[in-house]
C-alpha cells in the first residue's frame, strides 16, 4: 500500500525525520518483544512531537505451549 515502515531494535534506532509531517504512527510488536521495550519506543515517539497516544484493542490470544516431554517434571 506504499506505507512507510521501519524495523527497530529500540528507541535509539528511531530517526527524527521518519515521523516528520506524519498524522498517524502505528507501533506493532511480535510476541517475543518485551513489553517494556515497546513502551519505551512509544514514549520516545510521544516525547518527540505534539501527539496523543492511543492504544487500540487487538485480538487477545490464548495460546499456550506445553513443555517438551524431556523438560516436564516426572513425579
Amino acid at each position: 500500500r506504499g506505507i512507510e515502515a521501519h524495523l527497530v531494535d529500540g528507541p535509539d534506532a528511531i530517526e527524527n525525520d521518519w515521523h516528520k509531517d506524519k498524522r498517524h504512527i502505528g507501533v506493532s510488536a511480535g510476541a517475543s518483544a518485551p513489553e517494556g521495550l515497546v513502551r519505551e519506543i512509544i514514549a520516545t515517539l510521544a516525547a518527540r512531537g505534539d501527539c496523543e497516544v492511543a492504544e487500540l484493542p487487538g485480538v487477545e490470544e490464548r495460546i499456550t505451549f506445553a513443555l517438551p516431554k524431556e523438560l516436564r517434571a516426572t513425579t
